[in-house]
């Protein structure tokens, strides 16, 4: 373990000395965990907050496609054989991300156990786990290998979960947890917060990170053990997720492209989601605060939205590829947040307003580090029920009636 010199030599390069003001007060075992932090914890972004024009600018944004519903439906069965060949072939793994917490729906648990159910249970990871027992279900009884991303907050309560649920029907066997990395949280100067006298504030590292995270936990050799050639990486929050869905593996792999995009239509050009383009002639994604009104008034040849299709946070990559571009550094995002901290008198701060910044990575990011990408259209009301908010857009109200819809139980 990283002795006292060295982690001050650390943070001395970084400029968070501080975080070692209270280090003689510690007692031995939250020395050590503070100590393990430090040496765990990456500071080398957080320049960037004084150094904004280090970050590389966006390209230009042109438009691109998709493969619309009209064209997959012509082909949608042979599209399926292909993906179920690879499925029952075990080159396909699935990858959830679920590091988050179900603050923004009044909850202390992880966002994966809250219960959207009316007369029943019904967690959001059931959800996820059923829609994906039609896969293996599809495919002859050959299960999916289910990657399951936690953080450092939720990874205890996740798992404990899934273990007392037995897994929601799902082989155990076929399941493999990893923590995502965290980043240090600061304020507006740079200097990162402190939890408490033995903790830096900190946070997930944002959805870009999970690959590297899974070569960290070394499950590199489990991905080339089990011969997985694809992983369809997916959001924990969208109930109707359909997951190595054989129809979209299947399009994606004789399309001959090296990652796929499921997209739905815009309800409207500003609608918030992120709109599939290229950027510099590479496949990108536009976040719907960067659309400028030139982009949101664009028209393609149909006289349609020119970036009419947002993305649903489900990717399909193929796993060499990933690996090519594993240590890449991803475009950094920094985003003002309220952060829980500790001040100088010892007393725990809750802020009300945003009060310094958190570091991410974004999945979207990954889709312009490779050459290729195929936007794969997908019909809203069957596959996109995101539960962001507790009541409203994107909430556990609308979700609901989505679930009614598409005749799930609740």
């Amino acid at each position: 373990m990283m002795s006292y010199e060295q982690a001050l030599e650390k943070l001395k390069s970084a400029g968070q000395e501080h975080v070692l003001t209270n280090f003689d007060k510690l007692k031995e075992d939250e020395q050590a965990a503070l100590l393990a932090q430090i040496e765990d914890m990456d500071f080398s972004m957080l320049h960037y907050v004084h150094d904004r024009d280090q970050l590389p600018p966006r390209g230009v944004i042109t438009p691109l496609g998709a493969m619309e519903l009209s064209e997959i439906e012509k082909r949608k069965e042979e599209f399926r054989e292909i993906g179920l060949k690879a499925i029952r072939e075990r080159k396909v793994g699935a990858v959830l991300l679920a590091g988050g917490m179900g603050t923004r729906l009044g909850s202390d648990n992880p966002k994966c156990m809250y219960d959207i159910g009316i007369t029943k249970h019904v967690y959001i990871m059931q959800r996820l786990i059923e829609n994906l027992m039609d896969v293996v279900n599809a495919a002859g009884g050959v299960y999916v290998p289910l990657f399951i991303m936690t953080s450092d907050k939720n990874h205890e309560a996740t798992t404990s979960f899934m273990k007392e649920h037995n897994y929601f029907g799902y082989d155990p066997k076929c399941v493999w947890f990893f923590r995502q990395d965290m980043a240090p949280a600061t304020d507006y100067e740079g200097k990162v917060y402190m939890e408490e006298p033995y903790r830096i504030a900190s946070s997930p590292n944002g959805n870009g990170g999970w690959f590297i995270s899974m070569k960290k936990a070394g499950l590199f050799d489990t991905l080339h053990e089990l011969g997985i050639e694809w992983l369809n990486c997916f959001a924990v929050d969208n109930v109707l997720q359909r997951i190595a869905d054989p129809v979209y593996v299947g399009a994606v792999i004789d399309s001959g492209c090296t990652s796929g995009a499921k997209v739905v239509r815009k309800v409207t050009p500003d609608e918030k989601v992120g709109a599939m383009c290229l950027e510099d002639g590479r496949p990108s994604i536009v976040e719907y605060y960067d659309m400028t009104p030139e982009l949101l008034e664009a028209k393609d040849e149909k006289g349609e939205p020119a970036y009419n299709f947002g993305v649903i946070l489900n990717y399909l990559f193929k796993e060499e590829e990933l690996e090519r571009i594993v240590n890449d550094r991803l475009t950094l995002h920094i985003v003002e947040k309220k952060i829980p901290y500790m001040n100088a008198e010892g007393e725990h701060i809750s802020p009300k307003e945003p009060n310094g910044f958190k570091f991410e990575t974004l999945i979207l990011d990954m889709i312009h580090e490779l050459d290729t990408c195929l936007p794969f259209e997908v019909d809203r009301t069957r596959e996109f029920a995101p539960i962001k908010n507790k009541t409203g857009i994107d909430s556990v109200e609308s979700a609901r009636e989505l679930c009614k819809l598409n005749g799930i139980e609740l």
